[in-house]
């Protein structure tokens, strides 16, 4: 039989690729994990290691143990959580989401959740959704809200499961008075426009660009801006157009001198989704609300 202990230290290896950094990790020497990973390697009965040069690296067989042991591990990680939770929804949640999500969704289920379950403690962290993932990952929460375009589609990490929380267009801001701002846009009229977009890396980034790529040009990014609200102020100051979440207009709202309309070019929506890495009584019941 595979030893818990002796997957947990696979499944770390597989996220840290070192066993220094393992034992950094897990507060073992990197000789004790060499030998516990050994003998793991003796019980599996197959090659879970090989050499690469000075280091060491996960074959194919240990890459397969690896997902197992993320089904595993979750499991008995749900077992205990359970046991001590009992059925009743109770304690802190931590759920890490992002600024837009969390005032139109996550805030509201909290609200709902000090009627519903009076026993439920949801503790917010904000952070944006590559942010959120690594802290679910390295269990600094227990949900994570995040979100992807339709343009850069992601699948969730290893051993994470995702629910779909809900799912809007993306809109074109404009300074009122724009030659293009009269209806639906086609992005192709804006091949000269300067452009607002999110910090360079960032999937806002990428999205305009792909977007615009799409539509046969490169656009001409002059400012980069995190903040909707920044992003919309820039667009009403003439600093050039932005791409923005139809979900905007309601929680941060469309200052006097900016409209919002549609793409007619493509179809382009910001999917909303809710990470799990173990499910438990609490996080279900937070995810209920979230889909109330």
């Amino acid at each position: 039989m595979l030893d818990p202990t002796r997957l947990r230290l696979l499944r770390e290896f597989a996220e840290h690729g070192t066993m220094t950094a393992v034992g950094e990790v897990c507060g073992m020497t990197s000789s004790a994990v060499s030998q516990q990973l050994a003998t793991l390697e003796r019980e599996a009965k197959v090659p879970l290691f090989e050499r690469a040069g000075r280091r060491v690296r996960l074959t194919a067989e240990g890459q397969r143990l690896v997902r197992h042991a993320h089904i595993v591990l979750n499991a008995l990680d749900a077992a205990e959580e359970d046991l001590r939770s009992a059925a009743t929804p109770r304690g802190p949640v931590r759920v890490a989401c992002f600024a837009t999500a969390a005032v139109h969704r996550l805030l509201p289920a909290i609200a709902a959740a000090r009627t519903r379950h009076p026993g439920l403690h949801v503790i917010v962290y904000e952070l944006e959704p590559r942010e959120a993932v690594e802290a679910l990952r390295d269990g600094d929460c227990d949900l994570g809200i995040t979100f992807t375009y339709s343009l850069i589609p992601e699948d969730p990490p290893p051993g994470v499961s995702r629910r779909p929380l809900g799912v809007e267009p993306i809109m074109i801001a404009l300074p009122v008075g724009h030659p293009a701002a009269n209806g639906a846009v086609d992005l192709r009229l804006l091949r000269e426009e300067s452009w607002t977009a999110g910090s360079q890396g960032t999937t806002d980034h990428e999205m305009l660009n792909r977007a615009c790529a799409l539509a046969g040009f490169r656009p001409n990014v002059i400012h980069t801006a995190d903040d909707y609200a920044l992003a919309l102020r820039m667009v009403r100051e003439g600093l050039g157009a932005a791409l923005v979440p139809e979900l905007v207009a309601t929680v941060v709202g469309v200052p006097d001198g900016v409209v919002l309309r549609p793409i007619s070019t493509i179809g382009i929506t910001r999917n909303t989704h809710a990470l799990v890495r173990t499910v438990t009584p609490a996080v279900n019941a937070v995810l209920g609300l979230l889909g109330d």
